[in-house]
């Protein structure tokens, strides 16, 4: 029960088809899923709170819980820390529902579904995201970063010849989705995604071949002014344009949090603070009162201060060290997780892409309390516990998989 609340949550939360059907929206899907996650939760009767990133974020609630009192405006910490909540109950769904390899591929296969649903209304929308916390172009872009990672690496894993085809296909639509929404912070993180994928390729000059080719079919379908868009971008730097407007919000954040450096101004207070920093001064003449901070990183520090920054940069040290722990099993302990199954690795290089992806694009938009970084650390977690601490039971479940990953290093085939 709580793996399928977990793969209905993720496809009404990323799917968002209450946006797209108005009469869903008074259902509250999402929220109501959440609810009965919280109970399936309880009825095990036993929560997992042993990983480090858990503990982690159970600090951080907790910080975002003593805001509530504290903050300039109460009801917009509560409503943070209540969404917070939330989206830490389906971290703890998917961590905890996640624990063989059959039900990680049974997750991922709708999970490139909704993403593929997701492109197609952004390439017939002409960039423009489903709503909610995919409605602007930017953060639809990130969000299509996060995802080209699992089709990219699943492709080399894959050795039937039209399912390689096929997720070689559903990368490129996700790339032309991302072309469409203009979004130059978008294609930023896009690079990055891209040097990350090949860096980690087992071909490293298939892998060329294949994103050299994505890049010349996407710039031939690319919308007209988007290379002028993405030079506009180069040129005028932070000295016009949005780049100017962010650098602008940036300062008064960073005065925010040097004069709340430890525990911030509390979360969602951002803008209800910012009037008190920008004074008389405007840019062009125009106040950004009410406007958040468009980086993940100047939300982070002002809001939350020198304590949520501190557990927020832990919580990626664990993730990155979790990572390690799928990619380099011990000989001693983990010797079968090798052969445990041909997409283990596929995986682990597609989650830390996905991440890269997640915080680069995160340069220019405020996107900490979105699920995307918590739904994919609770990827990382469920396949580090599959890995280091069952791999006798993960083998088991895939012994029938006849397919291997190539080895790093492996000679072009």
């Amino acid at each position: 029960m709580l793996f399928h609340l977990t793969v209905v949550y993720l496809l009404l939360e990323f799917g968002r088809p209450q946006d797209l059907v108005p009469i869903l929206a008074p259902l509250h899907l999402p929220g109501l899923v959440t609810v009965l996650l919280a109970l399936a939760l309880t009825l095990r009767r036993r929560i997992d709170l042993s990983d480090k990133q858990t503990r982690l974020v159970v600090l951080l609630l907790a910080l975002m819980a003593l805001h509530v009192p504290l903050a300039v405006n109460n009801f917009r910490a509560l409503m943070g820390l209540k969404n917070m909540l939330f989206t830490f109950l389906v971290y703890l769904g998917i961590a905890i529902s996640l624990d063989t390899l059959p039900k990680i591929r049974t997750l991922i296969t709708p999970w490139l579904g909704v993403h593929l649903l997701l492109a197609i209304h952004g390439i017939a929308k002409h960039g423009q995201g489903v709503g909610g916390f995919l409605g602007d172009e930017n953060d639809f872009a990130m969000t299509l970063n996060m995802v080209v990672p699992f089709s990219f690496f699943l492709a080399f894993s894959e050795r039937n010849q039209a399912k390689k085809l096929l997720y070689m296909g559903l990368t490129f639509v996700f790339v032309l989705a991302n072309i469409f929404s203009f979004s130059r912070g978008g294609f930023v993180g896009l690079l990055a995604v891209g040097i990350c994928c090949w860096l980690r390729s087992p071909k490293k000059l298939r892998s060329a071949v294949v994103i050299a080719a994505l890049g010349l079919l996407v710039s031939l379908y690319a919308r007209e002014g988007y290379w002028e868009r993405i030079q506009s971008g180069w040129e005028q730097g932070v000295s016009a344009g949005t780049g100017e407007d962010r650098v602008y919000m940036w300062k008064f954040a960073w005065r925010m949090f040097l004069d709340n450096p430890v525990i911030g101004v509390g979360q969602e207070n951002f803008p209800v603070r910012f009037a008190e920093y920008e004074g008389e001064e405007r840019l062009y003449g125009v106040t950004r009162i009410w406007r958040v901070a468009h980086s993940l990183y100047f939300t982070l520090l002002p809001e939350l201060g020198f304590v949520g920054g501190f557990i927020f940069f832990r919580i990626l040290y664990w993730i990155w060290r979790d990572l390690i722990a799928i990619r380099r099993p011990t000989p001693q302990r983990f010797k079968e997780a090798r052969n445990m199954a041909p997409t283990i690795l596929s995986y682990a290089y597609a989650m830390e892409a996905s991440l890269i992806g997640f915080l680069v694009s995160s340069i220019f938009i405020s996107t900490l309390y979105y699920p995307n970084f918590w739904v994919t650390m609770g990827f990382v977690v469920a396949l580090r516990r599959i890995v280091t601490l069952e791999p006798s039971r993960g083998a088991d479940a895939m012994a029938s998989n006849k397919d291997r990953i190539a080895p790093r290093g492996g000679h072009e085939g």
